[in-house]
Order: structure tokens, then sequence, then C-alpha cells
């Protein structure tokens, strides 16, 4: 473990970048694709210690105080690393913003947080955003990464906003590192809360770099290894996880062009760790039963075949099961299967890390039985934020793992996780209510999620305490696990299960619009409800699919009534949070007359 920089030795965030430099000079720190080029090209760690060294003497110009808080709004690159590691060198205060998010959302964070300068990718996410943030009165610089079209940037706001271009000097002088306190305020994030105004978690430099080393102290990452990054940088997983972690150990991290392109960049980058949160694999394996509906019966079984025999060596590796006479067809069933699959995620993963929600048990079963051994752990934005993950030696896929090394856990009232280690945050930045709602006298975070601890420490979210649903009958629901039951079933792309105060569930759904139309093509059934009957027909149809999917559950939790919702949950329409997670409260309100002729009479 030499190659791992120490908490001690790097000190502060900042601290962490400087040690690298100085301990792998002329080792590629990132990939990224140059548009200009079109080509992948890199930056070794001396070259960003170059490059941080002019954002610095940018930053200088600005005035700006130890303390002072700088916001960036932007997908990842290594830009985003040269701001952040400018900025913390000089003791400021990083505000990342997700370029999803509405305007007037982040108009609220940026006066929140008093931001004093707000580095921006595009111009038009200024363009959407200007009008809102004409009254954040902190706000003095706004700098233009990619101004599109000549003297843009002097027609959208000629007083504030400059292009990056005009903004760098060509040079630099010494990286400066002012600050030496750890325990200073290294960050803001906010949460993208799914009610109210979202809250500022202020972590400082020990919260994160103490997560980052526990994290490696559990799951190996080496000198060695690539990671592709595609997860916002503004999350915190990410953030940890895929840029400070890899830094830590002198991992190299290549940027992901977008979403869209992932498929391609993995053949391309051929990464050998993959992190997410569960929506990307939720996506892969959608797209592959996409692909075996539209094939042969064959080839389904095979699929399927292939990955219980596949799961099943992985449970006798765990020492769970016994021998099976099927584990002698794996070679074949390998060449046949598993490996094409692994072809596609690029061929050299050797593991992946699954985190920010929860991981529906089937799709996990399917990766690791195929061959791609994914390690799912739980945390949060107020943990900096990993709490616990599975081991490669110990993988309980249905948990979340046992606690990294320094991380204390308990059950609370109502069998709340809680939460006690250098890693928790200071507070809720301006919100000592917040904090003190939270955040115990003797350090204590309620992490607000059910869970369940078995007697070896693996520790099981079963559901959240807001989101408890408590049926009339004064049955409780978690709805999460149903919801991600319910999504298995391909027509299905969206799902809230409601009840709460109601003798029964019910759920809203929004349908996948082409394996719907080809299911009901197949079954001979209308597509659409234009009338009582067909309507009729279709709700009794899903309510049929629904309950397959939600078999194992207890009886009180049958869904006995849908409806379809024609308008799908985003974030544009704020009904999700950035972070793709359902605005319950929100969604109520909206579909409140869907919902009450859903329990009409009752």
């Amino acid at each position: 473990m030499d190659h791992i920089i120490t908490v001690e030795q790097a000190k502060t965030l900042d601290g962490l970048f400087r040690e690298r430099v100085q301990w792998t000079p002329e080792e590629v720190a990132y990939r990224y694709f140059d548009d200009k080029q079109e080509a992948w090209s890199t930056y070794t760690w001396s070259q960003m210690n170059a490059e941080v060294a002019r954002w610095q003497a940018a930053l200088i110009e600005e005035s700006l105080m130890p303390g002072d808080r700088v916001g960036v709004m932007m997908r990842n690159r290594p830009e985003w690393v040269m701001l952040d590691q400018a900025a913390l060198g000089l003791g400021l205060v990083v505000v990342p913003f997700y370029t999803e998010d509405r305007a007037d959302n982040v108009a609220y964070m940026l006066s929140d947080a008093g931001v004093k300068l707000l580095l921006l990718e595009k111009a038009a996410h200024w363009q959407e955003m200007c009008e809102t943030c004409v009254d954040v009165d902190s706000l003095q610089r706004i700098v233009l990464v990619e101004p599109s079209g000549e003297n843009q940037a002097a027609t959208i706001d000629n007083h504030r906003l400059i292009a990056l271009a005009d903004w760098l000097p060509s040079k630099g002088g010494d990286v400066q590192h002012i600050n030496s306190d750890p325990y200073s305020l290294a960050t803001i994030i906010y949460t993208s809360g799914t009610t109210g105004k979202p809250k500022g978690v202020m972590l400082n430099h020990h919260n994160i770099l103490t997560n980052a080393h526990s994290s490696l102290q559990v799951v190996q990452v080496n000198p060695d290894d690539l990671l592709l990054s595609f997860l916002p940088l503004s999350h915190t997983f990410e953030r940890t996880v895929g840029y400070y972690l890899p830094m830590m150990c002198g991992a190299t991290i290549a940027y992901a062009r977008s979403i869209p392109q992932l498929q391609e960049d993995l053949l391309t980058i051929r990464p050998t760790i993959l992190i997410s949160v569960p929506r990307i694999y939720e996506r892969i394996y959608a797209g592959i039963r996409t692909k075996l509906a539209e094939g042969p019966s064959f080839a389904r079984w095979l699929f399927d075949f292939t990955a219980d025999v596949g799961y099943s060596r992985f449970e006798y590796r765990q020492k769970r099961a016994g021998w099976r006479l099927s584990f002698l067809l794996w070679p074949i069933l390998d060449k046949l299967v598993a490996s094409k699959l692994m072809d596609k995620l690029g061929g050299k993963l050797h593991h992946a890390m699954s985190g920010g929600a929860a991981l529906s048990a089937e799709i996990s079963r399917v990766f690791i039985g195929l061959g791609l051994p994914i390690l799912q752990g739980y945390g949060m934005t107020e943990s900096s934020p990993v709490v616990c993950v599975n081991r490669h030696g110990d993988n309980v896929p249905s948990s979340v793992g046992q606690p990294i090394p320094g991380v204390e856990v308990k059950l609370g009232e109502e069998g709340a996780l809680m939460i006690r280690g250098p890693n928790v945050m200071m507070g809720y930045w301006n919100n000592q209510e917040a904090t003190d709602a939270v955040l115990s006298p003797d350090g204590w975070l309620n992490s607000g999620d059910v869970a369940s601890i078995d007697p070896q420490g693996h520790i099981t979210i079963t559901g959240r305490l807001k989101d408890i649903i408590v049926l009339s009958t004064g049955e409780k629901v978690p709805p999460g696990d149903m919801e991600a039951a319910i999504l298995r079933d391909l027509v299905f792309d969206q799902v809230m299960v409601i009840g709460e105060a109601r003798p029964y569930l019910s759920a809203l759904v929004v349908l996948n619009t082409d394996n719907w139309k080809k299911f009901a093509a197949q079954q001979g059934i209308a597509v659409t409800a234009e009338n009582d009957e067909r309507k009729a027909q279709i709700e009794e149809t899903l309510l049929d699919k629904i309950s397959h999917q939600t078999r194992e559950f207890p009886g009180y939790a049958r869904i006995r009534k849908v409806a379809i919702i024609n308008e799908p949950w985003t974030i544009d329409n704020e009904l999700l949070t950035p972070t793709l997670k359902l605005r319950r409260s929100k969604i109520m309100t909206h579909c409140n007359a869907v919902v009450e002729e859903l329990y009409e009479g009752h």
C-alpha cells in the first residue's frame, strides 16, 4: 500500500494533489476527449499542476479571500479539477452544481452560499440562468468555458461575464497551498432534497480525506487502474470515490463524453473499475432484455441459464453454497454469453461499485452471474459519502455491506440507521435548526433511512422514514423495494407506489411507449384507453404485470389499483431531483386528481 498517500501526509485536499504531483509527476492523471482535435488526449500530474497554477493566478486577480465561495457548474472534465484544486489551495470553498438543475434552484443556492465566482461550461447555461441570477448580489464574476459565437459573452452580460480564454493568464507561478487546517471548510454540497429547499452540506478536508482513505482499505485500487468517470462530479459519490480516491492511490481517470456515448467510450477507454448509480446498470440491463425479447426464446433461456450458473458459482466462491455439476459448463457459457457482455463493457473490468440508491436484487444477480462483480455500498452527502460497502471476499448483494474502517453505525428510533465517524459533516450551511434535527451533540448522524443489521454486521436498507407508507390499517410499507420490483418489467419506465392513510396501495406508472406497444400488439390489447372498457382492460393487464413482479411481498402490500401518467417525471417539471429521485410530495400534488379517483368511495 506504499502507493497510497495517507491522510496525515495530505492534511488537506489540495495537499493531496500536491503530494501526488511530487510522487508521480510524469504519470498520466487524466484522459479526456479533445473536441478540437477530435481525439483522446491526456494530462500528466505535472501538466495538471502547471494548469492549476494558471487558474490560481486568475482567482488571485479576483481579490477573493480565504473562506469565500466559488461555484462550478460543468460536466466532468479536467477543468473541473483545475478550478477545484486552484480554489482549495487558496483556502476557498467550492460549491458544485448540477448542469441539469433548474435555473431558479441554482439561483437560490448561489444566493444562499454567497457564491462570488461561478464557472459555467456553456453560454446556454448562462442564458437559462441570467434572469434568475440578476438578484444574486454576491456573484461578482461568471467565467464561461465555451462561449458560442463571437462576443456572445458581452451581449449576455458585459459586466460580470468573461470567457475562460480571456480570464486565464498564459502561465502562473508556483501553486499555493495556504491552508494547513484539515478541519476547515472545503466544500458546500447542496442535497437535492425530495422535499423543500436544498440544504448545503458542509464538509471539511478531513471529512473527505478520511472517507477516501477508509474506502481504499476495503476496495483495492492500484496505480495501474483506469476509471471511467461519468457520474457528475457534483455528486458526492463521484467526487470522493471517483476523483479524490484515485488521486490518493495514483490511478488514472478518463472523463466520458456523455451518457449517450457511454457505450462507445467503454469500448475505447476499456476501464478496469466502474463507479455508478443503479440507473446506469438498469439502462444496460433494460437494453439487454429488450434485445433478448426481440430474439428467439432459446437465446433468452441461454442467457438466464448462464446468469443462474454464474451466480451459483459466485455463491460457491463466497462459501454460501455447494458445488454444482452445471459449473462444468461454465467455459462454454462464458464464451457464448458472459464474455460477450463483459466485452461490451470494455473487457477489462475487475470490479464495479454501485451507490446512491438501491440496486435491485435481480439486476445485481444478473451482472454478478455474468462476471461483473458489483459491490453495492451505501452513503449520503452528509457522510462524505461512504458509510459501508461490500467486499470482494464478503459480498452480500442484497445488503450494502459492512461499515468502512473508522465509521460506527447503530439503529436508532424506528430502526433509523445512525452514523458516527470522521466522515460526518460539520452541519448544514446557514441552517442550525436542520443540523440539530439530524446531528446529535455526541456526533451521531440520523440518516433517515430504515435499516437492519445482521449478526455479521451487514447492513440492509429497508426503507426511508419519510417515505414509509402507513396504510389506514396500520400496516407499514417501504415503497422503494416494490417500485424496484415493478420496474423489472420493461413496460414500466417510472413507478410510484402510494397509499398513505388509505386502505390499500395503488401505483402511478409512466409506461415505456415502445415496449408497451410491442406487448399490447402481441396480446391483442388496445394501446390507449379510448373508452371505459378499454381503460379497464389496460389497467387489469398492468395490474397483472405488477402483481407478478410483487408476488413475493406480504399480502397487505398488494397493489390493487393502477393509473397511467402520460407525462414523464423529469428534472425540468420538478418531479425528479437532479439525482433522479422521485419528489414524492410534488408528484402527489401534481397527480392529485388521479390519486383521488383511485380512492373514490374509500
